[in-house]
């Protein structure tokens, strides 16, 4: 009965899987299919576009054209109309000096023949009409403002849609998610020296396989990249997985999309746990403030806390399918309600606040950075059933590395009550790394990755990153992978001392 159960419980949760896909790929195409409605709309009105640009660059030269012909002929007309005035006057004026020497023949008298004689002979001399040249100055021909358009009538109806880049394969093999970063490599099916740079989109999800419609996050735009791969450096990684496409582009058009790759970004993401931390401290997500006044008119802030059954804490469980961790969230029933600014939670110095997320498994990496003026701090894990009374390193449930910056200096590492003084310079940032697993914690200068300590015990429950601050404050940085270097320094981090029994020899 049980057996049958299960498997259909099995059978209904990938069902269920199923349905999810399938809906998913309904709202894909929907979305597409209103894509190709709109894209098409707007390539039309584009190559309406193009089209009167055409049309208005041939009507400004048929414009200009006409203007030369029309210049021309006016030119030539003037020419024309100014030889044919001055051949008008000279015909005038050489038929009025023939009228007068046709008279002139019939004087009797030789003395006035004679006189009327050397008038003809100087107005002959002085006549216009043997000045005259009588050739036109400019010919009728308008051949040379005549046009011949077969080559650019050929270019025209040759005129077709520009050719579009293919879609790049992006090669989940070359590409690399690692130390906050993620390098995406792609190719071009087919060599095409006409691309000219591409575009890389991503976006975040927690969700594997086909990016989603309707996922909350838009997609990031990277422009102009010249290469065949990209690297995005100091990411956040709150989301389980991330999104990639990319498009090649020439000069003029941009293809396709490739098919989109989804990668895995899962890290340690967590926040300080608000309802835990001591009265006089100042909780704001990923940073907390020592406030002296913190314990007065407080009684706003906890309003509505009173009534809480159990505090939720974001468990990191090993992952079904692959092992690695993943968040989930689930209630902490064995914790006993908390009422923030109750007092009964720290009492003393113990100003101390937990995150809100439990390891149980695998390998995680946090880092802290403390305020300048911070006199008092401590950076550690803790288990869930840290005492009320109990602070970091003084019980057998806790470890941290302390710094004291007030009336003497010291930095050193907390456990059970015992300390072990660190030879090393307090860095800047102090990173984190648990090995649940493994049984490990170690601190290391989160710049150079010097290790600074390391306990090695075996944790027998989850357990919670934990922070002290007394007069100052710390910043958290999360949603970090196990960086790279770190990993490596695990080799050999075995033949080192300074473990936990380390701790047991030496008191307060």
């Amino acid at each position: 009965m049980d057996s049958q159960k299960e498997a259909l419980q099995r059978i209904i949760s990938t069902l269920a899987n199923k349905n999810d896909e399938i809906q998913n790929f309904i709202d894909i195409l929907n979305h597409t299919l209103r894509g190709v409605q709109e894209n098409s709309s707007n390539i039309l009105s584009d190559l309406d576009e193009e089209f009167d640009s055409l049309y208005s660059i041939l009507d400004d030269v048929k414009e200009n054209m006409i203007s030369s012909i029309k210049q021309e002929q006016a030119r030539k007309s003037q020419e024309l109309q100014n030889q044919l005035s001055q051949c008008n006057n000279a015909l005038e004026n050489s038929e009025e000096l023939l009228e007068f020497a046709t008279r002139s023949l019939d004087i009797k008298e030789p003395e006035d023949f004679s006189k009327a004689a050397r008038q003809i002979k100087d107005r002959v001399t002085m006549a216009s009409a043997f000045r005259l040249s009588l050739k036109p100055k400019v010919s009728d021909s308008m051949t040379h403002l005549m046009v011949d358009f077969s080559q650019e009538r050929q270019m025209l109806q040759t005129l077709k849609f520009l050719p579009v880049p293919k879609a790049p394969e992006i090669d989940p093999v070359e590409c690399l998610v690692a130390d906050n970063s993620v390098t995406v490599a792609w190719r071009m099916p087919e060599e095409d020296n006409k691309i000219d740079h591409f575009i890389l989109e991503y976006r975040k999800t927690n969700f594997d396989g086909l990016p989603r419609v309707k996922d909350e996050r838009c997609w990031e735009i990277i422009d102009n990249i010249k290469g065949t791969e990209y690297t995005l450096p100091g990411l956040k990684f709150d989301s389980k997985y991330m999104n990639f496409r990319v498009r090649a582009c020439n000069k003029a058009v941009a293809g396709e999309y490739s098919d989109p790759v989804t990668l895995e970004t899962k890290a340690l993401n967590f926040s300080l746990d608000n309802s835990s931390s001591h009265l006089n401290l100042k909780v704001e997500d990923t940073l907390v403030e020592w406030d002296p006044t913190g314990g007065k008119g407080q009684e706003s802030k906890i309003k509505g806390k009173e009534n809480k059954g159990s505090v939720h804490v974001t468990s990191l469980k090993k992952h079904t399918r692959s092992g690695t961790p993943s968040p989930k969230r689930t209630s902490i029933g064995s914790r006993p309600p908390v009422v923030r600014g109750s007092r009964d939670r720290f009492t003393g110095e113990s100003y101390t606040v937990l995150g809100d997320t439990a390891i149980e498994s695998g390998q995680h990496y946090w880092e802290v950075k403390a305020q300048k003026d911070c006199k008092s701090y401590s950076v550690g894990v803790a288990y869930k059933t840290l005492g009320k009374f109990d602070q970091l390193g003084k019980t057998n449930t806790s470890w941290c590395i302390h710094v004291n910056n007030w009336l003497q200096n010291t930095f050193a590492a907390k456990h059970n009550n015992k300390v072990k003084a660190l030879d090393v310079t307090v860095p800047e940032k102090i990173g984190v790394f648990c090995d649940f697993d493994g049984g490990q914690l170690s601190f290391y200068d989160a710049n150079s990755k010097q290790l600074l300590y390391s306990f090695k015990t075996k944790f027998t429950q989850p357990v919670l990153p934990g922070f002290m601050v007394w007069c100052g404050g710390l910043s958290l940085s999360t949603g970090m992978q196990v960086p790279s270097a770190v990993r490596t320094l695990q080799k050999s981090e075995n033949g080192m001392t300074g473990s936990a029994s380390s701790l047991n020899n030496v008191t307060q």
